[in-house]
């Protein structure tokens, strides 16, 4: 089963508004056995909108437009959808008392312009809004299906969830679908595909998808299985993820679709064990993402952000000696970062970071992209240099994320 998305709105195309309906509906179609042939964006133009409609129904069977739908007059898709099926337009009762309703529910009076959102083509099916004041719109044209939802995205997300979704299951027979993500980190995807090719060259016999995902500092290996079964699909992709273990085993940090920062609070919560953080090249990125996770508070106890040579000295206790010695991108001054800051603020584990994140400022011995990092614990200091690149940002997720892995591998050797 095939569909198409097809978003509304001169926003998206001038980059006023970024477009995370097609994205987040791409992954709901993917999820419930329905293949995304296409995503298109359009400009508030009937013509546009309908000869994006002609192409999208020799593509798919099931085509979902969001955007354009609302009390304004530069809101057409409604009015450009009547004309495309031939209908008219009628006011619709329920849903004016559903507007009525909301609006009485707020202390407001239903205006003309909002008693238009009531009228819809007569022969589509009213999807409820229970968000919003502009209906969605189920067309069922030639084995097609049609359907038009809101662009405001929490809008659009509890209609497809609550309406649409439920109703594409009754109308066509989706296949069973299993999907498995491993996440892996300090391995680039070029090398990790050379190192799967027989594993990946299996996958196909069983009729499972690979796709790589990269980002800065790890890679998501997702898996996909379609058939009739999806406990037999599990069993095989199951089966398949434990092959992967003696291959990258080292480099997987999860066989499920979540983050580093997920994975250490919940090894820290579950051991009541406590981190903190002395960062110099990432500038407070690793704490950021620390305490981004809910409930970091309970072991998470702080940060020094040490740029400056004196800061390291009078914040950290760093001999001057040592940074003159070695500079401040060293073996040396990073192990001395870690284990000073744990011992300052009393936590099982301590990260340190020290590097060159550029695009400035290196050197021969040291060029850009040079990192250490440090993780101390009570059974002592391990660090580790990394070169990265001569990208800033990278350089700092990439060195946040080898952070985590170091952090995390530390926890599970004490185990």
């Amino acid at each position: 089963m095939n569909a198409e998305i097809i978003t509304i709105g001169d926003e998206l195309l001038i980059g006023q508004v970024i477009d995370t309906n097609s994205a987040w509906l791409g992954q709901q179609l993917t999820f419930n056995g329905i293949r995304v042939k296409q995503k298109t964006a359009v400009s508030d133009d009937p013509g546009h909108i309908k000869r994006a409609l002609d192409e999208a129904k020799t593509r798919a069977e099931i085509i979902l437009l969001t955007g354009g739908l609302g009390p304004t007059k530069d809101d057409l898709t409604k009015v450009t959808l009547t004309e495309y099926f031939g209908m008219k337009l009628q006011l619709d009762e329920s849903v004016l008392n559903d507007i009525t309703e909301l609006f009485r529910r707020f202390g407001r009076d239903v205006t003309d312009t909002n008693r238009t959102q009531a009228e819809v083509p007569d022969g589509c099916e009213v999807i409820k809004n229970p968000n919003g004041t502009a209906p969605g719109m189920w067309f069922d044209r030639d084995g097609k299906i049609f359907v038009s939802m809101p662009g405001v995205p929490y809008e659009m997300k509890a209609m497809f969830s609550e309406n649409v979704l439920p109703k594409l299951r009754e109308r066509f027979d989706l296949p069973a679908i299993y999907h498995r993500t491993v996440m892996t980190q300090g391995i680039g995807e070029s090398w990790l595909s050379d190192t799967l090719e027989v594993w990946e060259a299996s996958l196909k016999t069983e009729n499972i998808g690979l796709a790589y995902l990269p980002s800065p500092g790890m890679v998501r290996l997702r898996l996909t299985g379609y058939g009739p079964s999806r406990s037999q699909l599990r069993r095989i992709i199951d089966t398949k993820i434990e092959e992967l273990h003696p291959l990258i085993g080292k480099y997987i940090f999860a066989t499920e679709d979540t983050t580093l920062p997920i994975i250490v609070g919940k090894m820290l919560s579950e051991r009541q064990q406590t981190i903190a953080t002395a960062e110099s090249c990432t500038g407070g990125y690793i704490a950021h993402l620390i305490t981004a996770v809910p409930g970091s508070s309970a072991y998470y106890l702080g940060s020094t952000l040490t740029y400056a040579y004196e800061i390291k000295t009078s914040l950290l206790g760093i001999p001057q000696e040592m940074m003159t010695k070695h500079g401040a991108v060293s073996e040396e001054v990073v192990k001395a970062m870690a284990k000073n800051v744990r011992e300052k603020l009393g936590s099982d584990y301590s990260i340190s970071t020290s590097g060159i994140a550029g695009p400035t400022g290196g050197t021969p011995d040291k060029p850009v992209g040079t990192i250490w990092i440090a993780v101390a614990s009570k059974d002592g200091v391990e660090a580790k240099m990394f070169q990265f690149g001569d990208n800033r940002e990278r350089n700092i997720e990439r060195t946040a994320q080898a952070a985590l892995m170091m952090l995390r591998n530390s926890i599970a050797a004490q185990i």
